[in-house]
């Protein structure tokens, strides 16, 4: 489980601490507060340290090994001209950023820092004990199964503009059906999906993805854009990337979903951190959070940990605020003009 997250003059955060939930945690704010920057960052942190064990060929993990792929995962995530651009620039000068997480395990910590001008180097002051045994899973806000394809070899034969979560994500897409003892927990957790759906996900040996509906198989270009989101979230079930024990990074969920689809992927999410996933979202939809906390206050999901995280623009950075409830979180205008607009539409009905 991933326990903690600090961010020191990383982008737009001057000093962030997130104390994580072993569950759900839920990042709340507005356009450019840094939500999908807290996802990158995690993300690219805990995919280094469980790819490290086949990458560096050593048993246990090594200085050497982080400082080169922490670089270079941060440069192909973030995408910026020089690694020294992430970098918080409040302040004249010279600037130094820290990135640090600890995992729940003992001795599981990790912390780095670069430099306004650094190009594509990092300093490793502390690395974790052993390697992370689960490769973690980021969605960011578009669907990926039109473009499966032929797509990771063209990322790696050619210079894309997209970052590398879409080339991790499609060889997640492209893993082997899990088999044996998950069969179960991915059949309970494929069943709410496959009913939104209509129908199963099917990669044939072409390459390509479709959704059998009473054994045809339809296009995955031909399905409703809502509907090749769940899809992609079944694949990644169904192979058992999102099966037992790890980590899964949703960037806005909710977007291009309409409000039934919302509901299922909020059961979806829910139902991860049951079978062990625990889930990061970053989201502004007030349709979305009231569902998530409409369930987790039923007999079926009391036992799932929230944490909730709001992000807040000021002159000195990004003030965060956390708890246990999307109350516990601050204002945020997003959510605000939602509910405004509700008694405007209300008012407005009464005329």
């Amino acid at each position: 489980m991933l326990h903690s997250l600090t961010l020191i003059n990383f982008t737009a955060f001057v000093d962030a601490e997130f104390k994580f939930a072993s569950g759900l945690n839920v990042i709340v704010g507005e356009n450019g507060a840094g939500k999908t920057h807290i996802l990158k960052a995690a993300y690219c942190c805990l995919n280094v340290e469980a790819k490290g064990s086949k990458e560096s060929s050593s048993p246990n993990p090594t200085k050497s090994y982080f400082q080169t792929s922490l670089a270079r995962k941060f440069n192909a995530v973030f995408k910026p001209d020089e690694l020294g651009r992430l970098v918080n620039r409040q302040r004249q000068g010279r600037q130094r950023c820290e990135v640090s997480y600890g995992l729940s395990a003992d001795g599981q910590d990790l912390t780095f820092s670069l430099h306004t001008a650094s190009k594509s180097e990092v300093t490793v002051d502390k690395i974790p004990s052993a390697w992370l045994e689960k490769i973690p899973v980021y969605l960011p806000t578009r669907e990926l199964l039109t473009i499966y394809p032929g797509f990771v070899s063209l990322y790696e034969t050619t210079h894309l503009s997209f970052d590398e979560t879409w080339r991790d994500t499609c060889v997640l897409l492209g893993a082997p059906l899990a088999r044996g003892q998950r069969e179960k927990t991915i059949k309970d957790l494929l069943k709410p999906l496959e009913e939104a759906m209509g129908g199963s996900v099917l990669l044939d040996s072409s390459g390509r993805f479709y959704l059998v509906v009473e054994g045809v198989n339809m296009e995955m270009h031909l399905v409703a854009e809502g509907l090749r989101k769940l899809a992609m979230i079944a694949r990644l079930i169904a192979t058992g990337s999102l099966t037992d024990k790890g980590f899964l990074f949703w960037d806005e969920p909710e977007a291009n979903l309409n409000p039934k689809i919302v509901k299922t992927v909020a059961h979806t999410i829910l139902s991860l951190c049951q079978s062990g996933i625990q889930v990061f979202i970053a989201t502004h939809s007030l349709f979305l959070m009231r569902e998530l906390d409409i369930l987790l206050q039923s007999e079926d999901f009391k036992g799932v940990e929230a944490r909730f995280f709001g992000l807040h623009r000021g002159e000195t950075g990004v003030r965060v605020e956390q708890g246990d409830s999307v109350d516990d979180i601050g204002g945020i205008d997003a959510l605000d003009e939602e509910l405004m607009q509700s008694d405007r539409y209300l008012k407005a009905g009464e005329r």
